[in-house]
């Protein structure tokens, strides 16, 4: 299993993918396929919980879902997504739920949607042994100041991006993610910096690249601009479903070799 050391190595010198996991048999799949990274995104909010946003999400679903993905996982390293509200607001709070995820859920790291509030708090939670992923650009956690727009458009708002990149590597990030930001904004990022970057929606520049698994196997009702459909999994499920119905309406399911008959009980019929 790789190190946040061996991910900061690959920085300017392998192609790091990563993939958002919510559950075991995904985390499986992803793993034995080579992912770098497998994150338990705030996402599983919208994907698998059935919330309008990431903003209802807790530390005990992000926690539980960790824990699922850790077990069914050899190879890849394992980044829990810190929820809204679970850091920024006290330290003290702030360390004990990042620190529960690699406690508790057996998480390699942690990932906080950053900005100047956070930098402090990369800097303990390093100190203290819990590494941390920042994010930058579009942080969805923001998205009622701010909504979905493509960040870093503007060169006060670039610079911005620049200036707290370096600010987190500083205070000990191990990698940064870039989200819907301008694709020479996230080269410079990255030339810039000596951690790697791993975009979304941030350009072909980044050291590495993550997409939300769903829009990946083609679940989502809707895939961002950003994403590709790389497979037609909801097709196959959808088919798979439907044959499953009809065959039970229609008597081929279950057929004599799904059922077993006890000879000894043919005195009850």
């Amino acid at each position: 299993m790789p190190t946040v050391r061996d991910i900061r190595a690959m920085a300017g010198e392998e192609t790091i993918t990563m993939l958002t996991a919510y559950d075991a048999p995904t985390a499986a799949v992803a793993d034995e396929a080579g992912i770098d990274i497998l994150l338990i995104g705030d996402s599983v909010g919208n994907t698998a919980l059935g919330y309008d946003s990431t903003l209802p999400v807790t530390v005990d679903e992000i926690a539980s879902r960790t824990g699922a993905v850790a077990r069914a996982t050899d190879d890849a390293l394992v980044v829990a997504d810190m929820p809204f509200l679970s850091f920024g607001v006290d330290d003290a709070e702030s360390i004990e739920n990042c620190g529960r995820m690699l406690k508790e859920a057996d998480a390699d790291a942690v990932k906080l949607e950053s900005g100047p509030h956070t930098v402090e708090l990369t800097e303990r939670l390093a100190q203290l042994g819990i590494p941390v992923m920042a994010h930058l650009g579009l942080t969805p956690q923001q998205v009622k100041s701010v909504g979905y727009a493509r960040q870093g458009t503007t060169p006060d708002a670039a610079e911005e991006i620049l200036e707290l990149a370096h600010a987190h590597e500083d205070a000990g990030a191990f990698s940064l993610v870039l989200e819907h930001v301008p694709a020479n904004l996230a080269a410079r990022v990255t030339e810039e910096l000596e951690i790697p970057t791993i975009g979304i929606g941030a350009g072909s520049d980044c050291d590495g690249q993550v997409l939300v698994v769903d829009d990946v196997l083609g679940m989502s009702d809707y895939t961002p601009p950003f994403a590709t459909q790389f497979g037609d999994v909801r097709s196959e499920m959808e088919s798979a479903i439907s044959s499953y119905r009809e065959a039970v309406e229609n008597g081929e399911f279950p057929a004599e070799e799904h059922s077993h008959v006890e000879e000894d009980l043919d005195s009850l019929y």
